[in-house]
């Protein structure tokens, strides 16, 4: 891969990772590369960008994020087009999305120049609802009731069947989700290449299982507001009774990886 354009992103607020973000930044215009920083990073001979939207704008070959898992997410949300991220876990907590440590840098990106790395494309799925797409999530779409006094029948509808019951809400997950809030309700979970989603359901009034299904539409209708959240990060609300349509999103979140694993999200989490 030619590194000619590459954007280099820390952790908001992280010193530590704003430092490793400045040496990656150094490295890589020794390496003649057009390099790309997010405010407050600020290294002579990089482009300073004020917002991380900026981004959209330009065609990269490359991304660089350094943080944790909440970074990667931030990051894959604002990109326009399938441009792959390396990820480096600093000041970041199990990192399970991360791919090398700050101390790996030098040999990754000399693997990347020398062309021995694999691109790993990962599922995303987007909310639609009033006929209004709302952003791209890696990990999951949490439907929560918006009002914690009340408690919400929520009909799920997918393929030709319908499940319907009192719950506080109910998650639909990435197989790159399934090690996150699904999981730590009992969801299962998969392997990061399989195109399929899980339906978790959030504190049924009966015992509702997880069901994973084909990657395809599946629609949620609440009979109170609720709010729609993705990956944690971003929220909007939305009035009862209104069909929420849940469906793979057209652009896969493409990760830059250097060694190939099995369940490499499992393993981080100490299987």
């Amino acid at each position: 891969m030619k590194l000619q354009k590459v954007a280099v992103v820390s952790k908001v607020g992280s010193k530590e990772s704003e430092k490793a973000a400045r040496e990656v930044s150094k490295k890589l215009l020794a390496k003649k590369s057009t390099v790309y920083t997010i405010s407050p990073i600020d290294v002579q001979g990089a482009k300073k960008l004020e917002a991380l939207e900026e981004l959209k704008k330009i065609r990269l070959d490359l991304v660089i994020t350094l943080g944790g898992d909440g970074t990667t997410l931030r990051v894959f949300r604002n990109l326009q087009n399938e441009t792959p991220l390396l990820t480096i876990n600093v000041g970041g907590n199990r990192g399970i999305l991360s791919e090398i440590t700050f101390g790996e840098i030098d040999d990754a990106l000399n693997q990347i120049e020398n062309g021995k790395f694999f691109l790993d494309k990962r599922t995303r799925v987007t909310a639609t609802c009033g006929g209004k797409e709302f952003p791209p999530a890696l990990n999951e779409i949490y439907i929560s009731r918006a009002n914690l006094t009340k408690t919400a029948e929520i009909e799920i509808k997918f393929q030709n069947d319908t499940v319907k019951q009192k719950m506080d809400g109910v998650i639909i997950a990435t197989p790159s989700g399934s090690t996150g809030h699904s999981f730590s309700l009992g969801g299962p979970i998969l392997h990061e290449s399989l195109d399929v989603l899980i339906i978790t359901p959030v504190a049924p009034v009966y015992r509702l299982e997880s069901i994973v299904v084909p990657d395809e539409k599946i629609e949620i209708i609440s009979s109170h507001d609720c709010n729609i959240v993705m990956d944690a990060q971003v929220v909007k609300t939305v009035g009862y009774e209104e069909p929420i349509i849940i469906k793979k999103y057209n652009k896969p979140a493409v990760f830059v990886r250097l060694k190939k694993r099995g369940l490499r999200q499992m393993s981080k989490l100490g299987f």
